[in-house]
């Protein structure tokens, strides 16, 4: 990696503003670490994906379909291969609203890894604060019955959290680990 974790989280901020934006970055480092701890990968190399995997948002949102099509160069000017740079956009193949990416398909561990990791974070997140913003007695049974309603979250994609499957885990299994890792960094999402 060619920046600390430090120098990634400055400039996320150089480019976000946002504060659940922020939130969302933070939960999916989190749980991309704790899924390359008990996948046996390289935790900070899976946990800087996560943090930067959406970095030019606030610099796209307001015209989504060039989102992913600024991170490439920033992260070029700071010194990441391809490689890096591709596993970071996996996880907008097959959307529809980015016509760069609409007609891919993710194929690595490491994609199906970040789409799932940085998607269930929207239901997590949902779920605590349901809860009193409480993650603390958080179980992976009950963050289940809320992905089986469909009504919850509703703009959650459960097709892409499905994705964790591709990784020979399991869902309750995936939920255990994404819950392990937001309760580690859960105060600085705000949550108990």
């Amino acid at each position: 990696l060619p920046i600390t974790r430090q120098q990634a989280w400055e400039l996320v901020k150089k480019y976000n503003t946002h504060k659940p934006d922020l939130i969302h970055y933070l939960e999916s480092e989190a749980v991309m670490r704790q899924l390359a701890l008990h996948l046996h990968k390289d935790v900070e190399y899976w946990g800087m994906l996560g943090l930067l995997h959406d970095l030019d948002w606030g610099i796209t949102k307001d015209n989504v379909e060039t989102h992913l099509t600024k991170v490439p160069e920033i992260l070029r000017k700071e010194g990441f291969d391809e490689e890096f740079i591709e596993a970071l956009i996996s996880h907008g193949y097959g959307f529809g609203e980015l016509p760069h990416l609409a007609h891919k398909a993710r194929t690595e561990k490491i994609h199906y890894a970040l789409a799932s990791s940085e998607t269930i974070t929207g239901l997590i997140h949902a779920y605590a604060l349901m809860r009193g913003k409480r993650i603390s007695d958080m179980e992976p049974n009950g963050l289940l019955k809320k992905f089986k309603d469909k009504t919850f979250a509703a703009k959650v994609e459960r097709e892409i959290i499905s994705e964790c499957e591709k990784l020979g885990l399991s869902l309750e299994e995936f939920f255990r680990i994404a819950i392990e890792g937001i309760k580690k960094i859960k105060e600085k999402v705000g949550l108990n």
